[in-house]
């Protein structure tokens, strides 16, 4: 039987050495929040426990002090294994000095291994990750010289290559949810998503571990048994935590986790880079398609297809596991409005890396030549894939989006652009600092890949980047060329970027769905 206990008592059966798996993601999405406040606490005032190992598929934290950054503390981590590190600037201060070990791996791997580490599978084999610095003939997701260890290996299997991911012996598991019943059947109604919190309590039970929940309440009598998420007997010890947010942002809004709930954000609006920016790649949609949205500038997507009256006729789907609604924007975002659905994101990762999204729409650091995508590391900033490599080797369409170059300005007006400062670095470079995404990997899959800038419109081809589209007003030696390492093929018939994408005309995406649908 599971025991209530407060958050001290709990972080005292964690003992030096452990592997602690967390559910949750990004800014307090089913974050343990609590949890990890009371581990990094604990090791403030005891010492101990020291030299764990934390894993966990998804970012956690506010890009501050909350989430991970909880427990980055020299000593106390000995290794982090991250599907994503941007959400906790600790830990990464941590792996850039050399005080842990870190490693980067798709959070949709990462997920899936939490699957295979509960039923005591030797791992995971899969092509997800080739070709980018998780290819142990890159860089093997190691984060740095302290990551001895290969946490992927190179595996061909009948001519064709693939990566083998072990799994991981989990000894405790942090997980979250809304509410227990009498019997510690864990429920997640408030929970904007599921993540991976079965898989977690599996892999520690099922290792001989421990699971501590964190949840809001406890309620009276049982619960429908089609709502647990977590059985109580894979429950080891909870914590009550009655002030528990929905999400680092919202304290509780309703629309997060209801169809028919109406919502008014904020966040929903549209202006300058951005606002051309994405007006032009959601001229790349196409009517009935499973569409994927990034984190940053591709959230605006299912703004352009509102204003365009075409959103009942797309379905958006985010990796953390909503389908069907709009998705929130900035830290906020992993949540969606008025979501269809919500499920395990080891099932929507199953969908995605399938091949079953027809479009994605992701953010870039650096494009080279060859159309690889730096978005996990550069300079001396480390955000980590998250899940964007599990989605952009496997969409049928990628569209990359961003600005043309680092802290260039632009007037935009409604007869296009006009460049005032070419910008203080390129974004355009001979070679990407790492490899998120391959540009190779995506012409041998048959990917249609498009890169879109306020500035030009690139698409992929067999001999590299191809220059197709330039906005009105920009000059092609001066603002493009010039800001850029090397020279893209040129089409011999470049076009003109629409003027309705600056003047605030229709971009005419419902009449383009219509044909589509008479087609």
């Amino acid at each position: 039987m599971f025991k209530i206990i407060d958050s001290d008592q709990a972080v005292g059966y964690i003992k030096d050495g452990d592997t602690l798996a967390v559910g949750g993601a990004g800014a307090g999405h089913a974050v343990p929040d609590r949890l990890l406040q009371a581990l990094g606490e604990r090791y403030e005032r005891t010492g101990a426990p020291k030299n764990i190992t934390s894993i966990h598929p998804c970012g956690i934290g506010d890009n501050d002090c909350r989430g991970l950054n909880h427990i980055a503390r020299e000593g106390l981590i000995k290794r982090d294994v991250g599907g994503f590190w941007g959400n906790a600037p600790k830990m990464t201060v941590l792996a850039k000095a050399g005080k842990i070990e870190g490693y980067n791996l798709p959070q949709g791997v990462l997920s899936h291994l939490m699957r295979a580490s509960a039923s005591r599978k030797p791992g995971l084999l899969t092509r997800v990750g080739l070709k980018t610095f998780v290819d142990p003939r890159l860089e093997g997701g190691k984060v740095n010289e302290q990551a001895k260890d290969d946490l992927v290996r190179l595996m061909p299997i009948d001519g064709q290559d693939y990566l083998f991911y072990p799994s991981f012996k989990i000894d405790v598991a942090f997980i979250r949810g809304t509410s227990i019943d009498c019997e510690g059947n864990l429920t997640m109604e408030q929970e904007v998503g599921f993540f991976a919190m079965m898989s977690i309590a599996q892999a520690a039970k099922t290792n001989g571990g421990i699971v501590i929940a964190q949840v809001k309440q406890v309620k009276e009598g049982h619960c429908d048994p089609g709502h647990v998420k977590v059985p109580g007997n894979f429950i080891d010890y909870v914590v009550v935590e009655p002030e528990q947010e929905m999400t680092f942002i919202s304290g509780f809004e309703e629309a997060l986790v209801k169809r028919d709930v109406t919502y008014q954000s904020d966040e929903l609006g549209l202006e300058g880079l951005k606002k051309v920016i994405m007006r032009r790649a959601s001229m790349e949609l196409e009517p009935n398609a499973f569409v994927n949205l990034g984190y940053g500038m591709s959230d605006a997507v299912p703004i352009v297809a509102n204003e365009e009256g075409v959103c009942e006729d797309l379905t958006f789907m985010i990796e953390q596991g909503a389908s069907a609604g709009i998705p929130t924007t900035g830290l906020n975002f992993g949540a969606m409005y008025n979501p269809s659905s919500i499920v395990d994101d080891g099932y929507q990762f199953d969908f995605f890396q399938g091949g079953g999204l027809d479009i994605a729409f992701l953010g870039f650091a650096q494009i080279d030549q060859k159309g690889n995508v730096n978005s996990s590391r550069f300079g001396n900033v480390l955000t980590g894939c998250g899940g964007f490599i599990d989605i952009s080797q496997n969409a049928k369409k990628v569209v990359f989006t961003g600005s043309f170059a680092v802290k260039g300005t632009q007037e935009i007006t409604d007869q296009g652009v006009n460049v005032t400062f070419a910008g203080k670095a390129k974004k355009f470079v001979q070679q990407v600092e790492q490899v998120t995404f391959s540009g190779e990997f995506a012409r041998e899959n048959g990917q249609q890949v498009f890169y879109v800038t306020e500035r030009a419109v690139f698409e992929l081809t067999d001999k590299g980047l191809k220059l197709i589209e330039i906005a009105p007003g920009v000059d092609l030696e001066k603002d493009v060329l010039a800001m850029m390492d090397f020279m893209p093929e040129i089409a011999d018939d470049l076009k003109v970027c629409p003027i309705s994408i600056y003047n605030g005309e229709s971009l005419g995406l419902k009449e383009k769905f219509k044909q589509g649908e008479l087609v």
